[in-house]
């Protein structure tokens, strides 16, 4: 997206109307939390059994999370063209899926299937990396709010897919796999004009923009809580009364006014237009990489008093070939290449944080439904309800509180909360080894659900702030690549293990398929979670202090202070 031939849209609105429009993205992004929804008629229809249904749940995490050539294309491409090969993935993966299930095609091999929901879910690492990426850059002074507030909605997703699928299509898979092939890419084009790169704002307009765009992002932000807290409401609803066809209809179309909400902002600015103050005549400094670098390593000894007079020698020398230019590498904050943040410390302590903080969290996500049954819990759906609904909030609170106080007077730097979230996390873990009843399972279960989103929310922005914006496509995505590598190791060679070890012992001869009951079914799990976040917090802590001068640097003042380099893309 930093192409040349790229053209940037100019104007106050039009980022917003991006923002917008990448809101629906967001919510197309969400295609693989349908997969519960059509997986038993995979099952039936197709006669698999679990563990070919387990294969093919590994198919559709895989698809998800692999964005590496999407984060590598987003530099030479338009956005709306990474939209269209993503939307032309969900049609293709999900048409294929639809054509097995509705038996419009028989026989296909299980192989195809399982290639055919890997490409459909590999749709989202497409839109993701396009939106994100688009309004990162057309936001780089709120880069944790534009972050916490996207994500937030892509773990909407999952709510507003279940409403349509109970309520819309009367829980029909063959329904719903044709809204993913068809009604998803529909979406994606109908709004990918609009996700385009826009000049970014960059503090010209002084205290008074800046508190227009807060509040711009605050009604963002306000409507997504309301919209989240609607479609778990409505969730509840439906499954207490039995809705009829004209009120499920009726609550769906609230939810789609809902999803309209942050068009709002672009329609106010036009009814209601600004007038442009006069020009200042002191102009705001931007300052640029090349006359005061965001982070001076501590290693480079300050200018020798006589550099000045050797600068035209060594020009010449230079034009003659008698010297080679060395190229200078990039500083913490400027715009790094693909090899270049590799050999960085800073991006390992990163990636290991933030491995730690979501490869535990989604092993509890993953075997939430077992963790309820051994704390005695029939219905899981609550457990799940209350999880889903914490994701959300530490995603869009993440991001603003994060923002909020990397902007104070203690500039405090955003991989604290990754600490402080994590020591939640290792007590949540601790009370769920020692304490496993009802209650604990229930509370634990929204705590845990807040320090998983959060995870997503300091990630993201920091990873832009230490390596520039250039090519922070890539740079998420290998970040991403956390996630399911975490739930292999935690969830299906950790937690998975010990409880079929548990639930072997407590079987007894002649019983049907085995089960665990009990706090020894998690315990030792539990334990090693907790242990596994108090080195993830030290790792966190470590980067905080490493980085601190960035942010001194970036945020010192009560500004941002946006290199020239990361205006460019």
């Amino acid at each position: 997206m930093a192409s040349s031939n790229v053209k940037v849209k100019h104007g106050t609105r039009p980022p917003w109307v991006g923002l917008a429009a990448a809101v629906w993205v967001q919510m197309a992004a969400g295609n693989a939390y349908t997969f519960p929804l059509y997986s038993p008629a995979l099952k039936s229809v197709l006669g698999y059994d679990q563990r070919q249904l387990a294969m093919l749940g590994v198919a559709n995490d895989i698809g998800e999370n692999f964005g590496v050539i999407a984060g590598v294309l987003c530099n030479s491409l338009p956005p709306w063209l990474v939209l269209l090969v993503g939307a032309a993935f969900c049609f293709l993966g999900f048409g294929t899926l639809w054509l097995a299930v509705s038996r419009t095609v028989l026989g296909m091999p299980y192989w195809l299937l399982w290639i055919a929901l890997a490409i459909g879910t590999n749709s989202n690492a497409w839109f993701v990396t396009a939106v994100l990426v688009t309004n990162m850059r057309n936001f780089p002074l709120r880069r944790g709010v534009v972050a916490g507030l996207l994500k937030g909605y892509v773990g909407l997703s999952a709510a507003l897919f279940t409403q349509i699928f109970s309520g819309v299509l009367h829980h029909s898979p063959e329904s719903l796999l044709l809204l993913l092939a068809v009604g998803l890419p529909l979406v994606c084009v109908a709004t990918m004009y609009y996700v385009r790169p826009c000049k970014p704002a960059t503090g010209a307009g002084g205290e008074e923009e800046d508190s227009m765009q807060d509040s711009h992002f605050a009604f963002a932000q306000l409507a997504s809580v309301v919209l989240g807290a609607y479609l778990v409401g409505t969730t509840v609803l439906g499954n207490v009364v039995k809705l009829s066809d004209a009120t499920s209809y009726a609550l769906f179309s609230v939810t789609v006014l809902l999803l309209l909400a942050p068009l709002a902002i672009p329609v106010k600015m036009t009814l209601f237009r600004k007038k442009k103050p006069a020009p200042e005549t002191e102009p705001v400094v931007v300052v640029a990489a090349e006359e005061e670098p965001l982070l001076v390593p501590t290693s480079d000894a300050p200018p020798a008093a006589d550099e000045e007079a050797e600068t035209v020698p060594v020009l010449l020398a230079e034009g003659e070939g008698a010297v080679v230019k060395r190229k200078r590498r990039p500083h913490r904050g400027e715009d790094f290449e693909f090899t270049e943040a590799l050999v960085k410390a800073d991006f390992w302590l990163l990636w290991v944080g933030y491995f730690i903080g979501v490869g535990t969290g989604v092993t509890v996500l993953n075997n939430l439904a077992q963790i309820g049954a051994a704390a005695g819990i029939a219905d899981t759906t609550v457990l799940l309800s209350l999880f889903g609904l914490g994701n959300f909030l530490g995603r869009l609170g993440g991001g603003a509180i994060t923002e909020k106080f990397v902007r104070s007077m203690l500039l405090v730097p955003r991989p604290i909360w990754m600490a402080v979230t994590q020591v939640i996390l290792a007590a949540a873990y601790l009370c769920l080894a020692y304490a496993l009843g009802p209650g604990a399972v229930y509370a634990c279960a929204a705590v845990i659900g807040v320090c998983y989103g959060a995870q997503f929310a300091v990630m993201i922005p920091t990873t832009s702030e230490l390596f520039g914006l250039k090519n922070f496509g890539l740079f998420y995505n290998l970040m991403a690549v956390a996630n399911p590598l975490g739930a292999v190791l935690f969830s299906e060679e950790l937690a998975g293990r010990l409880y079929d070890e548990e639930a072997e012992r407590q079987r007894r001869p002649g019983h049907g398929p085995h089960a665990c009951f009990g706090p020894e079914c998690f315990r030792v799990t539990f334990v090693v979670l907790a242990g596994c976040c108090a080195l993830g917090t030290a790792v966190s802590l470590i980067l905080s202090a490493r980085i601190r001068p960035v942010y001194r640097a970036l945020y010192g003042g009560g500004s941002f202070r946006l290199p020239n380099s990361a205006q460019q893309h």
